[in-house]
């Protein structure tokens, strides 16, 4: 018969104390990599990509804010632009309430297109 003490056995020989910490620290380091490149990066891009647009709308250029209004861009200031959404209606938002640039000034309308 095989006593308790004997079928455990002891730790096997030359075995590294501690060979965990390796294994957590890739563990932890491996997560952080999966956020930078899921979440931190991609954010980065977008926000890079919206002061880009922000920086480079022009007078003329019909636009629409983030609170779905559309309008000609009629005036231009560092924080603010005035916006033509209707004849001889204007309005001002912040320049970062513009969401997006439908048609840049002196570029082709868009076609419709038509469903058969």
């Amino acid at each position: 018969m095989i006593t308790l003490a004997y079928a455990m056995g002891g730790a096997p020989a030359g075995g590294q104390a501690g060979g965990g910490m390796e294994g957590t620290f890739f563990l932890i380091v491996s997560f952080g990599l999966i956020f930078y490149f899921l979440i931190f990066r991609p954010q980065q891009k977008k926000q890079k990509e919206q002061k880009t647009m922000l920086d480079n709308l022009a007078y003329g250029d019909l636009v629409m804010t983030t609170g779905g209004i559309h309008g000609k861009i009629t005036g231009l200031a560092d924080a603010v632009i005035t916006l033509e959404i209707a004849d001889k209606v204007r309005i001002k938002v912040a320049r970062s309430a513009i969401g997006t640039v439908l048609q840049k000034a002196g570029a082709p309308a868009p076609t419709p297109s038509t469903k058969s």
